[in-house]
């Protein structure tokens, strides 16, 4: 794992928020899927908050993608949020990128 990744956790009654910060290769990949996995039973709606990331290693994110249907969140909207929401993109994942936010 990079050694400056961390997610920092935050919950608002259904919702849970999380925070990126460091940098996202593929052992932060999967620390962050183990972290959606076990939180989509739990949560109405997951909000990950990518702002804070430093450096977005291509390998992270083809396996974050990779590996993100193998999560059952059916009924938990994930939605990434901050300028690099949209690297996360994936079919059925909702970003909102800037103040304004969008799809």
């Amino acid at each position: 794992m990079s050694s400056n990744f961390k997610i920092l956790l935050h919950r608002n009654d259904d919702n849970l928020h999380m925070k990126l910060s460091g940098d996202f290769d593929g052992t932060s990949a999967h620390e962050l899927l183990n972290h959606i996995g076990k939180s989509c039973p739990k949560f109405t709606t997951i909000f990950i908050h990518t702002d804070c990331l430093k450096k977005l290693i291509p390998f992270g994110l083809g396996v974050f993608k990779s590996n993100l249907n193998n999560i059952d969140a059916k009924d938990t909207h994930i939605i990434f949020t901050g300028e690099n929401a949209s690297r996360f993109s994936s079919p059925g994942l909702e970003f909102v990128t800037g103040a304004k936010g969008g799809n």
